[in-house]
């Protein structure tokens, strides 16, 4: 078989500057497939930009806990009593104002996992686990019992997998690869290094017909002003928490007492509830 090239894209959060960023490095690099494995929406300003894109380009695409959010949001589920509800409603409102209902029915159809076989490989890709797409089982810190539950009751020679920010290659018990390609548009600062690295970041995997002769770690650079600039044109909420984390690689989304302060102060409360209650009226 010809060398396919596949990128591997995942925690793109809104950012289309960096996802454009990257899709242009990919296509100099010869990449010949892009794979989403989750976490395209929020908190940036990226709407239905992001669908065109991944019309154009992307040939597998994965549902994260973030688009998760937002789909629960959009169905009225939140607790307005804790303020990381609140923003993940607020921005869901703003997200729902541009898709619409068609937009959110995409969403909603994009798997939590899927197969992909490839020249003899059974390649499993997933945000999380294949059937758990939020928490903290696969950290780059975890023991090894926590990257063999990927492939429990799964046989796959290789997992592609996200949602932990962190770039990194590992082996199941059992030798399966496991590659996690780090974020796109939200790379964290303990991952930034002393050089603060905070470039957009995905892999290439190479397959041909005997197997996988390389692995590439890439770091991209993006116009955050530019993403910055467009978040603010744009009217989305929690500008300035948004651009910090370009910016510093700082995330607020369980800082309760930053949210619950901004909400108060911008009226997220009120307008999350009164969106919340326009989905369940």
């Amino acid at each position: 078989m010809k060398p396919e090239r596949i990128g591997l894209l995942s925690d793109i959060h809104g950012n289309s500057t960096a996802f454009k960023a990257v899709l242009d490095d990919g296509a100099a690099q010869g990449v010949t497939q892009f794979w989403l494995l989750g976490d395209i929406y929020m908190p940036g300003p990226g709407t239905a930009d992001l669908f065109e894109l991944i019309d154009t380009y992307a040939t597998v695409c994965i549902r994260g806990n973030w688009d998760d959010c937002l789909l629960d949001a959009v169905a009225g589920d939140a607790e307005l009593r804790n303020p990381t509800d609140v923003y993940i409603a607020r921005l869901s409102q703003y997200v729902y104002d541009a898709i619409g209902d068609e937009g959110v029915a995409r969403v909603a159809s994009w798997p939590l996992s899927q197969m992909v076989h490839l020249s003899d490989l059974d390649i499993l890709v997933c945000h999380n686990l294949p059937g758990k797409n939020w928490g903290s089982d696969i950290l780059r810190t975890a023991d090894q019992a926590s990257f063999d539950t990927i492939f429990d009751g799964i046989k796959a020679d290789m997992a592609v997998i996200g949602h932990t920010h962190s770039p990194y290659l590992r082996y199941g018990s059992d030798g399966q690869i496991i590659i996690n390609p780090g974020s796109v548009g939200q790379s964290p600062v303990y991952d930034a290094g002393p050089a603060n690295d905070l470039r957009a970041r995905y892999a290439i995997l190479t397959v041909d017909d005997v197997g996988i002769p390389d692995i590439a770690f890439r770091r991209v650079p993006y116009d955050r002003d530019t993403e910055i600039q467009e978040a603010r044109n744009a009217g989305l909420p929690y500008l300035d928490l948004y651009a910090e984390s370009l910016e510093c690689g700082n995330a607020h989304t369980h800082d309760h007492e930053t949210l619950g302060n901004l909400n108060e102060e911008f009226g997220y409360q009120e307008e999350a509830a009164a969106f919340l209650a326009s989905r369940v009226n």
